[in-house]
């Protein structure tokens, strides 16, 4: 049974993340505890609320290097909606720039749409190659929530990266997988069997 950390830096659907995880087969631990992040087979960074928030929770732990350690040693990271926002270079919020992870390349910006936050179930354009959405065919919804979104798919793509999109009057980055790095926009332990199947494809690779 793989062993998956879901760090808990202040932030994040902890406990809705921990059962998704253990129904889809995996021994889940959440915790604070660097060491055990860096030292399981899949580390789940979650978060909610505000990109600027999140980092601070990621900095006072001084979580950072540890998941930028785990995905050049190429073992599985998955970031969850800010979790997943927080892994770019930067997120604009209310006019404020804060500095992101920077593992992934681009800027979180505020989406482009006349209805904020896209909160729902929605539709995905998976990546040809995608592991992450395997088996799961083009009807597949998900559910999201968020105001903020990475816009700039070619540039992900054109650094090696498997991007999926989705369209809330504009399209955004919903996936990004790229070697160890995986990174969802959406909520897969709110996505009911969709979330599940994501949630295992995932465990497959650790």
């Amino acid at each position: 049974m793989a062993r998956v950390v879901v760090l808990d830096y202040g932030s994040g659907n902890l406990r809705s993340a921990e059962r998704a995880l253990a129904r889809a087969g995996a021994d889940v631990t959440v915790t604070a505890d660097l060491d055990a992040a860096a030292e399981a087979d899949g580390l789940v960074v979650p978060g909610v609320g505000a990109f600027a928030a999140c980092m601070a929770g990621i900095a006072e732990l001084g979580a950072a290097p540890v998941i930028a350690e785990r995905v050049a040693a190429n073992r599985p990271v998955l970031g969850i909606c800010v979790g997943m926002q927080i892994l770019f270079e930067s997120g604009q919020e209310h006019g404020v720039v804060t500095k992101g992870i920077g593992l992934l390349p681009g800027a979180v910006t505020r989406l482009p749409a006349t209805r904020v936050p896209h909160m729902g179930w929605n539709t995905v354009r998976p990546a040809p190659d995608s592991t992450l959405f395997a088996g799961l065919g083009p009807a597949s919804r998900f559910y999201f929530v968020h105001s903020y979104a990475v816009l700039d798919a070619e540039t992900l793509r054109a650094e090696g990266a498997r991007v999926t999109t989705a369209r809330h009057e504009a399209d955004f980055v919903a996936g990004v997988e790229r070697g160890s790095l995986s990174a969802a926009q959406f909520h897969p332990e709110k996505s009911a069997e969709t979330g599940a199947a994501l949630l295992r494809n995932w465990m497959a690779t650790l």
